[in-house]
Order: structure tokens, then C-alpha cells, then sequence
């Protein structure tokens, strides 16, 4: 020990040690994972910068044997080197052997955060190395390692007959409880180098109950640097009426600290085998990730009426689902996506999604605090049973830039914007647009109080198109050739908020009225792409065009009034609008009865919304006949509970009256819900269900009967600190295809600091 120093105090509690090895040095009872005393305190500042070689200590009581040449230090004795803290009720360091002894309420902290308690603990003075009888060692992420036996080497940790839970091991009442699951082993090696925990003839143990022999296993050890590393994920096990019982076998390869692939068999009884992968990572400049899933097997035709006696196609099938961003300098960003799949049934079939279209894009984005472009291009892959893929777009290019500037003569700003867009059909209409638009907006305050704005907005387009024969409906269709277009529009916008007290709260009142002139444009001659899904509500209500999308613009001079109130006090908030329009002009209106605004005054429309604390939340959107006040279009949003029993409502009812060759415009209605009923202090059950409530009067086309279930859901769920473990039925009603299904059973474990 020549050329060591030691720093010490005597009477005084301050704790440190050097080695980060003294944690594997505690001891605790075999397999015993109750908490020990307290590990000790963080150091002083002058313990922290005093040099690599040098322990700084302090005891109640310090003693030096000169013949024997031993160190005694007693009485609460705190020691600290190099980022590691011990405390105990004695060590000795005997300086001739270079072995140290910590005896009684022993307390380890290395340098990770890792504290590792015990009796008696006998380490090597560089702190490096130790042995330890009836171990306990607790991980910086909370799990347990207990031992008979733990010998430390290097950054190696070898226990004899451990057993390893992050489950809490204490009721609240202080007793010592059984953990939710433990593994036992004989041996146990927590290697802090891979940041791995690896188990050799282990037992996996669930409630008490042994339910899983590992001859071979590790896991990562929870820290931040250790969520890495290859082994077998948990299986996922589900048995369905198509498919049959399924197993699920993941297995997870860390390729680099920055890069990942899983692969996933899944193993059927009814059908194939299927292999899925997953593959990730991060670069220097952004991320990505590319999923696939393959299989053999034969599908039915994508129709409601197809049977098993249909003909069978066979072959392979599969999905490709990748996804990236990517930031090229402080402006730059390029963000793209491909979904793909075999056939129109394979992602239901096989309980990936049950999107109805894939949609694949490619955009790149420049964004500063004055300008935006953005270049993009986009696929659609339509999976809908009697759709034809001809008939969907494909877009290349679309190309949209914007800037703003402040306008010099009044205050104002304006707001330039470029658009171009490519569609193109391999069964159907192409059509090229592109427009050049300039707008001004200025926001002023009178001396009343009143908010007024007021805009003007021009545009020119210039647009081609070909096959319109080739859309079925009508309005949207334009004429073939080239067209241009010039539009135009005049608004001012006034709100007038009145402020005051009511009920011990605050209310607001809030009058707004907006005029908007506007010259007649060309409409009809135009194809109409992004602008079908028409319906006035109070999102649009005092929009300069209420029509979606560039495509159609709303040729009307108009008055719109309407008014707000909003109301809040501790806990309780609600907010209300409502409003309508009324056209200037006689000439007849561009869009169909049943849309709100075919006539010269519009419907109502209106929104409600109300919160009271974290209990309930609601909000209700609504159109109103503005002849006899029949609800046209009513949608319902509720959440009602708090965050481990709830329920919560989506209704949608549309009762246009439209066309019903318009099919964007196609009537329906439907309900959603979703439950959760927290039963005891880990046990919850929870359901959802969603119903098509669309009958003939609504939709003459739709095979429905005012009454269809789409999906149930209803499952059991266990969930603690340290593991989550729920069983699921659900029952789906889709009949197209192969992707038809009856009941489907699941059955999920997940477990904290192992698999997913």
C-alpha cells in the first residue's frame, strides 16, 4: 500500500468508497429480495474531486494496529472513491494482505447507481474485486439479484443460487411479500461490460408457480446503456377461427448500439407458417424502419359473397411496411413511406391492420420562419372489395411553396403561394394543376375592443385533364383539355368579446360576423380531386372557402354571423359556438342539396364543448335544418372517468339527404365505445365495440340493416410495477374474403427489463 493516502475525519458520518466492485461485495440471505438499510448518502464535493488514488472516509472512531498494520475503522463508517460509496458499521484494511472487511448493515453503491447490501463483505484494496455470503443486489432500474454466494471480478459478477425479480418485494404495510415472477438459477453472471444479466439452468417462475425451464437465458440489465443486446423475445400465443392457435417466436438481434433486426415466425395450425422482420435504425441525420411479413397459402376472392367453394388463388403473400425521416441541415427534411400488399385480404386475414387503403409517399420539406416548400409524391393501394386500383391516382408531383411578408404601406402580411400537382390513372382520369395565389391579411383593434380583420385573396390556375369519361360521378368529372381560372375574394371579419363574472367563474361572450365578396369562377369545367368530402361545419364556418381541397372554390359573396361563449371556473370549463351564412346572390348554388350550403341561407352549425377536471370530457359537433331544425349531421365525442375506469363515446350520425350517386356524400351512422372497469388494485376488465348503425333509408347501397357489428373487444388485464399479463377475446364481422373471422382469443405477457 505504499504511495496511498488516506483522507479521514473522525466523529463525523461522511461515507464514500473507491471501487465499484464493493457493491458485488454485500451480502444478503439466499434468494431473500427484501430491501436492506438505506444505501449511502451522495458525497461532498471535496470527496468527489480528491485524486484517483486516495479513499476519503469518515468514522466514528478510527484505529491503527502499527504492528500489524491494520487500519479499524468504527461507528458508522462512510467511505468514498472514484464515484462509489460504502457504508458499515466497521471495515478493517489490513494493509500487508490488501484486504478489506465491512461487517455489519453493509451498504454499496457503485458507480453505475447499483447498491448492493450485506453483513460481511471482504474486498480487495483497490476495491476491484470481493466476496460475498447471502447477497442482495439492487439494480439502478430497480430489479433484485439475491444470492447464497457472489464473487466479483472485473466488471463480472458471479452468483451461486439467485434468484432475480424487479417486482417490489414489500407490501405497503412494510412486510416482505411474494413476487409477481422471479427467475431462479443456479447460476447467475451479470456482465456490467454488455450490460446483460445471463442465467444458467434457470427456472421461470409466475405466481408462485414454476411455469418454464431456461437452460440458457439473459436479458438486459435495465440500465439506459443495457436495453440492447440479441436473445429471444416473449412469445405472443392466439388462437382464431381462420388461422387456427398461433405462436409467435420473436427473436431480437442487436446488429450495432445504433441498429436492430427482429425476426418474428409465426406458426399456425389452419394455415402456412409466416416470417416477419423488422428492421431499424439511426443515423447520423434520422431513422428508419422496414417491416415484411411473407407466407404461401391461397386466398378467396375480395368479395363479401365469396366462399370456401370459390376457385382459390395460391402463391405467395405478404406485406412491406418501411418507414423514415431524415433532417439535412436546419431546413431540410426528407420523410418517406411504403405500404404494400400481395392482395386486398392479406392484412386482415393475417391481423396487421385493417386499413382499407395503403397509402406510400416520398416528400422532402424545407421550413424557415418566413417560407415552406414541400415536394412530394404519393401511392394509394385500394384493398376495398369492388374498387378498381385503376381508378386510384398517383401523384408526381406535388410541389406546394409558401412565404410571408410583411406588408410595407399598412401593417399587414402577405402570404405568396406556388402549387402544382400530377395525377395519373392507369385505368382512369389524369389531371394537371397548377396555380399561383397571392393573399393579405391585416389584424387591427378598435378602441372598442372590437378584433377586426380583414383579407383579400387572389389566385390564378391553370389546369389539363384527360379521360374525364372515365369518373363516375358527374361533378366531379370537368371537361377534357386545358382550362384557367381566376379567383378572387374581399373579407372583413369582426369579434367583439365581452368579458364578466357569472356563478363564480368567468364568462366570455363573443358576436362575430364576417362578409365575403366574391366574383363568379369557373367550377364545373374543372375536375375536382380534393375537394369531394364537402360538409359545413364549425371548423370551416368562417373559412374564405368552405369547400376542402384547391379544386372547388365557393363563388358566393356572403354574410356569416355567429357567436361564442365560453364559460370557466376551477375545474369546470365549456365552450360553445354556433353560427350561419347567408348568399348575397340568386345564381344557383355550385353544390347539391343536403350539403348546408345549397341554399341561400345555410344551416346551423354549431360546437359544444365541456371538461370538468380530469372526470369528463365532451364535445359535440352538429348541423342543423335551417327550415325545420333537424339534426343533419350530429357527432359526439365523451370521455366520462378518471384514468383507471372510464368510459368513453364516439357517435357519428350524417342525415344529409345527398345524391346518392355521390358516393363521398353517402349517408351513414355508427357508434363507438370503449370501457375500462378497474376491479381491484392490479385487475382491470376492459371491452370496446364499434356498430355500423347505417340502414337503407340512410344508404339504399349498403348492405346494412340499421344494426351491424364491425369489431368487439373484451379482455382481462393484470398489470403492476413490474409485468403486464391480459387475456383478450375479440370477434370481428368483416365478410370479405379470406379476411372473414369469428372469435379470436389472445394471450399477452410482458415483463419489465425482458423482451419487449
Amino acid at each position: 500500500m505504499a504511495g496511498r493516502t488516506i483522507w479521514g475525519q473522525t466523529g463525523a458520518t461522511r461515507v464514500s468508497i473507491m471501487a465499484v466492485a464493493a457493491a458485488l461485495a454485500s451480502t444478503a440471505h439466499a434468494q431473500d429480495l427484501t430491501t436492506r438499510p438505506v444505501a449511502p448518502p451522495a458525497p461532498t464535493a471535496a470527496a468527489t474531486n480528491a485524486p484517483e488514488d486516495q479513499v476519503t472516509f469518515s468514522a466514528a472512531q478510527l484505529d491503527y494496529d502499527d504492528n500489524a498494520d491494520i487500519v479499524t475503522a468504527t461507528g458508522d463508517v462512510r467511505m468514498f472513491r472514484n464515484g462509489s460509496r460504502l457504508r458499515a458499521d466497521k471495515v478493517t484494511w489490513n494493509r500487508q494482505t490488501g484486504e478489506m472487511r465491512a461487517i455489519g448493515n453493509v451498504a454499496v453503491v457503485n458507480s453505475d447507481g447499483d447498491t448492493a447490501y450485506g453483513d460481511d463483505v471482504k474486498l480487495t484494496d483497490d476495491m476491484k474485486n470481493g466476496v460475498a455470503e447471502n447477497m442482495l443486489l439492487v439494480l439502478t432500474n430497480g430489479g433484485r439479484l439475491a444470492a447464497r454466494h457472489g464473487e466479483r471480478k472485473g466488471e463480472r459478477t458471479v452468483l451461486d443460487h439467485a434468484a432475480y425479480t424487479p417486482c417490489t418485494v414489500e407490501g405497503k404495510d412494510g412486510c416482505p411479500k411474494r413476487p409477481s415472477w422471479q427467475i431462479t438459477a443456479v447460476r447467475v453472471i451479470v456482465d456490467e461490460g454488455k450490460h446483460r444479466i445471463f442465467y444458467h439452468d434457470a427456472r421461470f417462475t409466475l405466481f408462485g408457480v414454476t411455469v418454464l425451464a431456461l437452460p440458457a437465458f439473459s436479458h438486459p440489465d435495465g440500465s439506459d446503456t443495457g436495453r440492447g443486446g440479441s436473445g429471444v423475445l416473449l412469445p405472443d400465443v392466439q388462437l382464431s377461427k381462420r388461422n387456427g392457435f398461433e405462436l409467435d417466436l420473436p427473436y431480437y438481434f442487436q446488429l450495432a448500439p445504433n441498429r436492430d433486426l427482429t425476426i418474428t415466425p409465426h406458426i399456425y395450425t389452419k394455415v402456412l407458417p409466416a416470417i416477419e422482420g423488422r428492421y431499424r435504425a439511426l443515423t447520423s441525420n434520422g431513422a428508419y424502419q422496414i417491416s415484411a411479413m411473407g407466407t404461401y397459402g391461397s386466398r378467396l376472392p375480395a368479395s363479401a359473397t365469396a366462399s370456401t367453394d370459390d376457385d382459390k388463388n395460391e402463391g405467395p403473400r405478404g406485406y412491406l411496411d418501411a418507414n423514415g425521416t431524415w433532417q439535412f441541415g436546419p431546413y431540410w427534411t426528407v420523410h418517406g413511406a411504403i405500404r404494400l400488399a400481395s392482395d386486398r385480404t392479406f392484412m386482415k386475414r393475417y391481423d396487421i391492420s385493417n386499413d382499407d387503403r395503403l397509402r406510400s409517399t416520398l416528400k422532402a420539406e424545407r421550413i424557415d420562419s418566413d417560407s415552406y416548400l414541400s415536394i412530394a409524391g404519393w401511392f394509394v393501394q385500394d384493398l376495398r372489395p369492388g374498387f378498381s386500383q385503376g381508378q386510384q391516382p398517383i401523384a408526381l408531383p406535388q410541389i406546394d411553396y409558401r412565404r410571408r411578408f410583411t406588408d410595407p404601406l399598412l401593417g399587414g402580411v402577405f402570404t405568396a403561394q406556388l402549387n402544382s400537382l400530377a395525377l395519373t390513372r392507369t385505368g382512369g382520369q389524369d389531371t394537371q394543376r397548377a396555380f399561383a395565389g397571392l393573399r393579405w391579411d391585416l389584424r387591427t383593434l378598435t378602441s372598442l375592443g372590437q378584433e377586426v380583420t380583414f383579407t383579400a385573396y387572389g389566385r390564378t390556375d391553370v389546369y389539363h385533364t384527360d379521360d374525364s369519361a372515365a369518373t363516375a360521378t358527374p361533378l366531379y368529372r370537368g371537361t377534357d383539355g386545358w382550362h384557367g381560372r381566376a379567383i378572387g375574394a374581399l373579407a372583413a371579419d369582426m369579434r367583439w368579446p365581452f368579458v364578466g363574472t357569472l356563478f363564480g367563474g368567468t364568462q366570455q361572450i363573443v358576436p362575430r360576423i364576417q362578409v365575403v365578396a366574391e366574383p363568379h369562377v369557373k367550377n364545373l369545367s374543372i375536375p375536382d380531386e380534393d375537394s369531394r368530402a364537402v360538409d359545413l361545419e364549425d371548423s370551416n364556418l368562417f373559412a374564405l372557402n368552405r369547400l376542402s381541397g384547391y379544386d372547388r372554390w365557393e363563388d358566393t359573396s356572403r354574410i356569416t354571423y355567429g357567436g361564442e361563449w365560453n364559460y370557466n371556473r376551477p375545474k369546470f370549463d365549456m365552450r360553445a359556438i354556433i353560427g350561419q351564412s347567408y348568399r348575397l346572390s340568386n345564381e344557383p348554388a355550385l353544390l347539391p342539396p343536403g350539403t348546408g350550403l345549397s341554399d341561400r341561407f345555410s344551416d346551423y352549425v354549431g360546437r359544444v364543448s365541456i371538461r370538468y377536471g380530469s372526470f369528463l370530457e365532451l364535445t359535440e359537433r352538429f348541423r342543423l335544418d335551417k327550415h325545420n331544425l333537424q339534426v343533419r349531421r350530429n357527432e359526439v365525442d365523451a370521455t366520462i372517468g378518471g384514468s383507471t375506469t372510464y368510459v368513453q363515446v364516439g357517435y357519428l350520425k350524417l342525415n344529409r339527404n345527398i345524391d346518392r350517386s355521390i358516393e363521398d356524400l353517402r349517408d351513414r351512422s355508427e357508434i363507438r365505445l370503449a370501457a375500462r372497469l378497474k376491479l381491484a388494485r392490479y385487475w382491470s376488465l376492459f371491452g370496446s365495440t364499434v356498430v355500423d348503425l347505417t340502414n337503407k333509408r340512410d344508404d339504399p347501397t349498403a348492405n346494412a340493416d340499421g344494426y351491424e357489428p364491425v369489431r368487439h373487444r373484451l379482455g382481462l388485464l393484470y398489470e403492476n410495477e413490474c409485468m403486464s399479463l391480459g387475456v383478450t377475446w375479440r370477434k370481428d364481422y368483416d365478410p370479405t374474403g379470406d379476411a372473414r373471422r369469428g372469435s379470436t382469443f389472445s394471450l399477452r405477457l410482458a415483463l419489465k427489463n425482458i423482451g419487449r
